[in-house]
């Protein structure tokens, strides 16, 4: 299939991460692993960052039970991060600056959007009811796919309850899990990193804030995508 080109790409849907790119929600989470971890007589520290940050929940019990020597039941482990993180998340709801504003002009602009996480439907929900579910025309949570990021299903799953192809849905995200997700369902990415950096590549246009986006970036970028729409197995 021959590369897609500025003429043949135009802007038809933006896929927004929530954790830390929509709700300045990133320090909550590793809060609640922190308080989690404390409990198994654990210090969490920079080598964690990994296993937690732009993770699920299963992922980050799966990485603190190895890591306390199974001290605790993986199960149980989750069931304690989304506790934990859950009562956080309904008290202390921030969008990021500029993240609310840019979905607006979206929707003032008769573009859908949808809600891309890696969290539980639980958590997506209480962020929902926060920042408002009208914003978003689709939205995926960890149940909702098979694999969960850094695997392109959540993506390629939005798109398609979108009706639109994954080389025309912008992913905004902010951390290289998510980035990777977004990549390998064939998305052009905007990045906008939170609590850690984000390794430049060649379908990543990195800022600072989304309070730096608008509408003509993301049209730009959708008109530089060069890939076709990532295929599952």
């Amino acid at each position: 299939m021959p590369p897609h080109t500025a003429e043949s790409v135009r802007l038809q849907a933006v896929l927004f991460d929530m954790d830390g790119t929509l709700v300045d929600t990133e320090w909550v989470w590793w809060d609640a692993v922190e308080s989690v971890a404390h409990g198994l007589g654990y210090a969490l520290g920079e080598a964690d960052t990994p296993d937690v940050l732009g993770r699920s929940v299963e992922h980050t019990a799966d990485h603190l039970h190895r890591t306390t020597g199974g001290r605790a039941p993986a199960a149980h482990l989750a069931d304690e991060l989304l506790r934990e993180f859950a009562d956080r998340v309904a008290a202390q709801v921030v969008p990021r600056p500029g993240a609310l504003e840019l979905v607006d002009a979206l929707r003032e602009a008769r573009i859908p959007t949808a809600l891309v996480s890696a969290s539980p439907r639980a958590v997506v929900d209480t962020v929902l009811t926060a920042i408002g579910r009208y914003r978003f025309g689709v939205t995926v949570a960890v149940e909702d796919t098979p694999r969960t990021k850094p695997a392109p299903d959540p993506y390629l799953a939005a798109a398609a309850a979108l009706g639109v192809p994954p080389h025309a849905c912008v992913a905004v995200e902010d951390t290289a899990v998510g980035a990777a997700s977004a990549e390998a369902a064939g998305c052009p990415i905007l990045v906008v990193p939170s609590l850690i950096p984000v390794p430049a590549g060649p379908g990543r246009h990195i800022i600072a804030g989304l309070d730096h986006a608008d509408l003509s970036l993301l049209q730009d970028l959708a008109a530089r995508a060069d890939r076709p729409p990532a295929r599952t197995a």
